[in-house]
């Protein structure tokens, strides 16, 4: 498959690509149409990584965005990642130049958490 053109671009949880990931898949299916190894690989990988429902996951980044030092990019990698410790969220906000404290950790956590 060649690409031509970027015709929209948008950002997406892993949930809501695994969604439409099943929907393409689904339609290959029914024409019985043979699926590529790279996208039986992307599926597979949408399937290990999925820890919740697309809903909740665009409501995660929704409740992230409104809060303090939160960048829309990282609030998408936290809905992917969904973390569950200090350190995992650290490690999301490594490259940025600023540090969190432990309220604030522990309030993104909590928001995690309460969407799992």
């Amino acid at each position: 498959m060649k690409v031509k053109g970027i015709l929209s671009e948008e950002k997406v949880t892993l949930p809501q690509v695994r969604e439409v990931l099943l929907g393409v898949e689904s339609q290959r299916i029914a024409a019985e149409k043979e699926m590529s190894y790279e996208f039986r690989r992307s599926i597979e990988h949408a399937n290990q990584l999925v820890k919740t429902t697309p809903e909740k996951s665009q409501a995660l980044v929704v409740e992230l965005l409104k809060l303090e030092k939160m960048k829309p990019e990282i609030a998408y990698r936290i809905a992917n990642i969904m973390p569950k410790t200090r350190d995992e969220l650290r490690a999301i906000y490594a490259k940025e130049r600023f540090t969190l404290s432990l309220e604030e950790l522990d309030a993104i956590i909590e928001t995690v958490v309460s969407h799992f």
